[in-house]
């Protein structure tokens, strides 16, 4: 997820707004500390302006999402 929100040039803060989530989720979403919802993982994908599957995808060198 940290990789296409920085692909957009948006801020952990900016990414929260947009998906209605708040910005310390996210965070703890981009360190691997929790699991996003199917809903929220549909949420951030309609911020981010991608296909939800995309952020399932495995990282290079960190955790999926």
């Amino acid at each position: 997820m940290r990789h296409h929100r920085k692909l957009k040039g948006l801020s952990q803060e900016r990414l929260a707004l947009d998906a209605g989530m708040e910005r310390s989720y996210v965070s703890d979403l981009e360190r691997g500390t929790r699991n996003p919802s199917v809903r929220a993982l549909g949420r951030l994908a309609d911020a981010l302006g991608i296909e939800p599957k995309l952020l399932l995808e495995a990282s290079v060198g960190g955790p999926s999402i």
